[in-house]
């Protein structure tokens, strides 16, 4: 309500309409909406926006350093000039905060412990986007909506709603418009609230899909997979977070990979809308899909010489290369046993895996029946191998090619 009633403020004083860009589908944090994109769209209007857009076909595909960029370039091209957000700390400490990631061109990994991130990346992006359409929003900030000192949460309102056996408790009441008490109570009694995840698709793909095409499915890494499989069989969301956490994964990452299991968006289909955006100069050099690649390539020389990972990604963010570029094909040897080669033919499909032993693994599917086998490479292609695995975004490719000294897996990247 504050941030529509600022920038109806502004609207009215410029003569312009007040349009509220609304997610439909996925949040910005990857999850299903409390409310339908019907519903929000309406407790928007009703608050006083003229018009709402529609944001789909991100938020299940990409994580916010990506999806930030594609926001504000589709605003900037639709001629949008005034943004509206809410935030804790003053303008000044926001610009002061942006300025490194608009001078490394890099909006990931923004740390936790900055105050209003999220809004950093966005007045950054901002910025950084200037250079491509010679224009950018003007942002305008208030502060952030509190009740007795503590920062208003949807979350927490959201909890209270379903505790309350979805009835709208009077401490909510008391802190929401009276026309979005009225659309979300139509809503309820739609039966619409709260949206969910579809778990039998979900949970059935968990259950069967065989490891290497969970390896295949975007925001999910060799780590991920294994203790996916470990945890078979799942039979609530809880159980399959449970796995992620074992992995490392965040809730953010969690949630991500969740509905890419969901909506079954694979690797290849992330590289490709990642290149067309790329096409169209929004995403910021150091996120193409080539700078992962060379970023992987770069640490897999770097750990050859003796430094580990972390030092040699710093090294690389600071700039440093090495002479030759990435191999994007380069082929591996093959693990057979005699009995097994009368099946082989040149051209057969290698799905590439990481067996439970933390193995770079392929599996052949002849028309006698499949043939897995360890993948043979020298130390720094191992590496390269495995941090393109664990990028989560590159597509990886493997055939099989007759050479002289016998059968290869010819590996092709991106």
């Amino acid at each position: 309500m504050d941030l529509i009633r600022k920038a109806r403020e502004l609207g009215d004083e410029m003569g312009k309409e007040v349009v509220i860009y609304l997610n439909k589908g996925y949040s910005a944090n990857h999850a299903p909406f409390f409310v339908s994109f019907e519903g929000r769209s309406e407790m928007a209007l009703e608050a006083g926006a003229d018009r709402i857009v529609p944001i789909e076909g991100l938020h299940h595909r990409l994580t916010m350093s990506y999806t930030v960029p594609i926001r504000i370039a589709m605003m900037i091209q639709d001629g949008v000039t005034d943004y509206v957000d809410a935030a804790e700390v003053n303008p000044s400490q926001i610009k002061k905060y942006a300025a490194r990631f608009i001078r490394r061109g890099i909006f990931s990994g923004i740390p936790r412990n900055l105050p209003n991130r999220n809004v950093i990346r966005w007045y950054a992006v901002n910025e950084f986007l200037y250079q491509r359409f010679n224009r950018k929003m003007k942002f305008h900030f208030i502060p952030e909506g509190k009740v007795n000192g503590e920062k208003i949460s949807g979350r927490q309102i959201r909890s209270e709603i379903l505790e309350n056996n979805l009835h709208i408790p009077g401490s909510v009441k008391k802190l929401l418009p009276k026309s979005t008490v009225r659309i979300l109570e139509e809503e309820i009694e739609k039966g619409t609230v709260p949206e969910t995840r579809d778990m039998d698709v979900l949970l059935k793909r968990l259950n069967t899909t065989s490891r290497h095409n969970l390896l295949n499915i975007a925001h999910l890494n060799a780590g991920a997979v294994e203790h996916i499989i470990q945890g078979r069989w799942y039979q609530a969301e809880n159980q399959v977070w449970a796995s992620l956490r074992q992995a490392g994964y965040g809730p953010v990452l969690s949630r991500l990979a969740l509905s890419c299991v969901e909506e079954d968006v694979t690797r290849r289909e992330i590289y490709e809308l990642i290149k067309d955006y790329e096409k169209q100069g929004i995403i910021p050099p150091d996120q193409t899909v080539e700078r992962v690649i060379e970023r992987d390539w770069f640490v897999s020389n770097m750990v050859e010489t003796g430094l580990n990972s972390s030092e040699a990604h710093e090294k690389f963010l600071n700039g440093a290369r090495t002479k030759d570029k990435p191999l994007y094909t380069f082929d591996a040897g093959l693990h057979l046993r005699s009995f097994e080669l009368p099946k082989l033919e040149e051209g057969l499909k290698a799905h590439l895996y990481v067996d439970k032993r933390g193995v770079l693994a392929c599996e052949l599917k002849t028309s006698e029946g499949k043939v897995k086998s360890p993948l043979k490479l020298p130390g720094k292609m191992a590496t390269y191998l495995r941090l393109l695995v664990d990028s989560q975004i590159i597509p990886l490719e493997g055939e099989l090619v007759k050479k002289k000294r016998g059968w290869r897996i010819r590996l092709k990247v991106g």
